[in-house]
């Protein structure tokens, strides 16, 4: 019972679309009509708006982080990883925009900045370095994500903290598959490309 309250409550957290809100808000319109059409922080930038952007980013970050807190609180440690990964699902798939949401990134990295501080630190560590090297935020989290679950094993995660972060760097890569068939082709936008 424990873990399914912080499956629902964790989904429904994390499937506030902090970037749609923010950015009607801000009079800006449907944020769903520019760019990519995503609701994540990175499109939102594309309105020019980087103050709107970053609070996107902050709280897409911090509604996962609430809810692996809470979780954590009231229920378990483990219930607070389910938690976490339970938002980022919504993010990915918010039963509010009929399951079409962001791709995660920001969710994901809330979720293990707070549930296992060490793997957070040194899959964004990843995502930083990849992304400065190579010019592509989406390598970035991808190299991250698939580091995360093997970072987690290193650092003795709990079988559920390994299985949660396992589950969230699948859910990212299934949000970045287009991304990759670009990059695959050498298509994908750089950072700072229109």
């Amino acid at each position: 019972m424990d873990y399914l309250i912080a499956i629902v409550g964790g989904y429904l957290l994390g499937s506030i679309p902090f970037g749609l809100l923010l950015t009607r808000l801000a009079g800006l319109g449907d944020i769903r009509q520019v760019g990519s059409g995503n609701i994540g922080a990175t499109n939102v930038l594309r309105t020019g708006r980087k103050d709107v952007a970053l609070a996107t980013l902050f709280l897409d970050a911090a509604k996962a982080a609430l809810a692996l807190i809470l979780a954590r609180e009231y229920l378990s440690q483990e219930a607070g990883y389910i938690a976490g990964a339970a938002a980022l699902l919504g993010h990915c798939f918010p039963i509010w925009l009929k399951f079409n949401g962001g791709k995660g990134v920001a969710t994901f990295f809330g979720t293990l900045l707070i549930g296992i501080w060490p793997v957070g630190t040194l899959a964004a560590a990843l995502w930083l370095a990849t992304a400065f090297v190579f010019r592509y935020s989406s390598l970035g989290a991808l190299v991250a994500s698939a580091a995360a679950p093997l970072i987690a094993v290193a650092f003795h995660a709990s079988p559920i903290g390994v299985g949660a972060t396992l589950f969230m760097s699948v859910l990212v890569w299934i949000r970045h598959r287009e991304n990759l068939a670009r990059l695959i082709k050498g298509e994908e936008p750089k950072i700072g490309k229109k």
